[in-house]
């Protein structure tokens, strides 16, 4: 019975963080954005994925929580410190989930600061030139007070929302399209580029594992290429989230 509560609790809160308290900005890109991201994160996000995005000099955006570094679960194994400096090394982006990735949902105001100062701490300590600037809610779930206090430390937060970013957006609730085989096909990922065209907006794509079989939760190699190659047939600007939001002036 508790945990229904709290799944019914995380789902209205999550619908009222989406309609409620939003943290508004102008979008200024000239152009067209793509993003890629991984959230949680596995090892073959950054052992395959990453080498994928190398192939198109793109830069992607890694949700990382440091309580799953190195631990395996029932679908993946997590990524490990080695490689998240390879990550950083390479000028992908480090950004932050909860350290225990505990829902945003389940958490008051002081255990959540202390989730994401504690992650913060974690990445600092593997080397002091991480900057953890954005933010991604664990498992999408946010409340409306939780946006309020993002905003104090983070430049951006993302849920799992799909469908493009595009004119005035909530920079504390920005939307995602899943890069995930069972929740999208290569027609479903052109229809994104051909909206995200059609308003000049930011599509982020967020996945978790990069797999001949993928997880429930991630992609195989072939359809990661092809978003990406969709993205260079029609000149759309592959960056990172701070990327983006530095060319979008945020």
């Amino acid at each position: 019975m508790r945990s229904d509560w709290s799944a019914f609790k995380a789902r209205v809160s999550n619908r009222l963080a989406r309609d409620l308290g939003a943290v508004p900005f102008r979008l200024q890109n000239k152009a067209p954005m793509v993003s890629f991201t991984f959230d949680d994160t596995p090892r073959s996000a950054a052992t395959a994925g990453a080498p994928i995005l190398d192939e198109y000099q793109a830069k992607g955006t890694f949700y990382i929580s440091g309580g799953l570094v190195n631990q395996s679960s029932d679908h993946w194994m997590g990524i490990t410190n080695d490689e998240i400096m390879e990550l950083h090394r390479a000028g992908h982006e480090i950004a932050c989930h909860t350290f225990s990735h505990v829902r945003a949902t389940d958490l008051g105001a002081a255990a959540l600061t202390a989730e994401i100062e504690k992650n913060r701490s974690y990445f600092l300590a593997l080397d002091p030139s991480i900057r953890i600037e954005n933010f991604a809610y664990p498992y999408g779930l946010g409340t409306v007070l939780h946006k309020r206090r993002l905003k104090q430390t983070f430049r951006s937060s993302r849920g799992i929302m799909p469908g493009a970013n595009s004119g005035t957006v909530d920079l504390q609730y920005l939307n995602s399209t899943p890069l995930i085989n069972r929740h999208i096909d290569c027609d479903g990922i052109d229809r994104a580029f051909d909206e995200t065209i059609a308003t000049n907006g930011w599509l982020i794509f967020y996945g978790h594992d990069v797999a001949t079989s993928p997880s429930p939760f991630g992609c195989t190699p072939a359809l990661m290429r092809h978003a990406l190659a969709a993205a260079s047939r029609r000149n759309v600007q592959i960056l990172s989230v701070a990327e983006a939001l530095a060319l979008a002036g945020a």
